[in-house]
């Protein structure tokens, strides 16, 4: 009898590290991609619910610490990892949050959970010049919303893809500093877009050059702060809110080294 007990508590405890660890992954991606704490607590919550247990997660800005508890609470199992770095992937995060609802509506096995979770992180991202050529384009017609003309809605394009390659070769390849590689980028493209001013190009060069940085704007972890603000994740907030203003300042001091350099006077 002594013998069955022990292995009925040895199977429970692996059955609760095996979930706990998988949610602590699950929990990680999805802070990586750039979602919300609101939006990782309700998932997580989801998916232990479809196994029948009980969840308590803290976010913190660069840890989730997650505790596991079976159906009446008698067993527990902790688990926390750091953040990996990574960009936004908002594809990848509106996969993982079905993966979620298909996990509970089809009481999918934790392994078969697993092997779908590993599928959606490997899938490729989109092309990098589909996404650069897209990116230049999207600050083009930005430029185009301000009243900017032709001629400055080019001189932006070429100014965005030029900063936006630079700041994916610095950042993402040699992994500089998001804040170095924000002011590098922010130079560049705006010292670009001065073009308009030294060469005497279009009738909006200041369009051109106030809509060339745009790109850099961190508005995801801004509107990310105000989220975790309204449900009551301070820690995450300031911590949110801080770096994305400190990537804006980087980004305002790149422009006005541009415009100190190029000798441009608005």
């Amino acid at each position: 009898m002594l013998g069955m007990y022990d292995a009925a508590e040895q199977e429970k405890h692996e059955s609760l590290k095996s979930t706990a660890c998988f949610l602590t992954d699950y929990s990680v991606a999805l802070l990586t991609c750039g979602t919300t704490t609101i939006r990782i607590e309700k998932n997580v919550e989801r998916i232990a619910q479809a196994y029948g247990m009980h969840v308590e997660i803290t976010i913190l800005p660069l840890h989730i610490m997650l505790t596991l508890w079976d159906a009446d609470r008698t067993h527990s199992y902790a688990n926390s990892q750091k953040i990996k770095g990574g960009g936004l992937n908002f594809y990848l995060i509106t996969q993982l949050s079905r993966l979620s609802w298909e996990i509970l509506s089809k009481q999918m096995p934790l392994d078969q959970s697993r092997q779908e979770f590993q599928r959606l992180l490997a899938k490729p991202r989109l092309n990098k010049w589909l996404v650069l050529l897209l990116v230049g384009l999207a600050n083009a017609s930005f430029c185009h919303l301000f009243q900017g003309d032709w001629a400055s809605m080019a001189i932006v394009f070429i100014a965005t893809i030029d900063g936006f390659y630079l700041k994916n070769k610095l950042h993402g390849d040699w992994h500089w500093d998001i804040r170095i590689t924000t002011l590098i980028s922010a130079f560049a493209a705006a010292a670009i877009s001065c073009a308009g001013f030294v060469f005497h190009i279009g009738d909006t060069p200041d369009v051109a050059l106030a809509t060339s940085v745009l790109f850099l704007v961190p508005g995801i972890p801004f509107i990310n702060s105000v989220s975790d603000l309204i449900h009551g994740h301070y820690i995450c907030f300031l911590s949110r809110c801080i770096h994305a203003t400190v990537l804006t300042i980087c980004l305002s001091l790149g422009l006005c080294l541009a415009l100190l350099i190029m000798n441009v006077s608005l």
